[in-house]
């Protein structure tokens, strides 16, 4: 059986977006997520590996991996401060203009 393939998109490609409404919101998501990996970690030698159960909680937290917060981070910060446009094939990044953001 033969996969159908997918005509491509001529909008281009989805882009995902890890970023948070707000800096102080996704710092806090980043400190939680820093918790449930390194409280674990420090509460084995007295409560045992099963409390390493809770690590994994972090990756919610993260809205995946560490590298995918930091990204997210990136997203949060640059947010109606730059704008990437496409034309012909060719993107750039320019700065927004303040008057036009909504």
């Amino acid at each position: 059986m033969r996969k159908q393939t997918k005509a491509a998109d001529p909008a281009g490609p989805v882009e995902r977006s890890y970023a948070s409404s707000s800096v102080p919101r996704h710092l806090a998501r980043g400190a939680l997520g820093l918790a449930l990996i390194g409280v674990p970690i420090a509460l084995v030698p007295t409560l045992g590996p099963l409390v390493l159960l809770a690590a994994p909680l972090s990756l919610v937290a993260f809205r995946g991996c560490p590298t995918c917060w930091m990204v997210g981070l990136v997203q949060t910060l640059s947010r109606d401060r730059l704008r990437r446009e496409c034309v012909d094939g060719v993107c750039t990044l320019t700065r927004a203009d303040p008057k036009e953001t909504v």
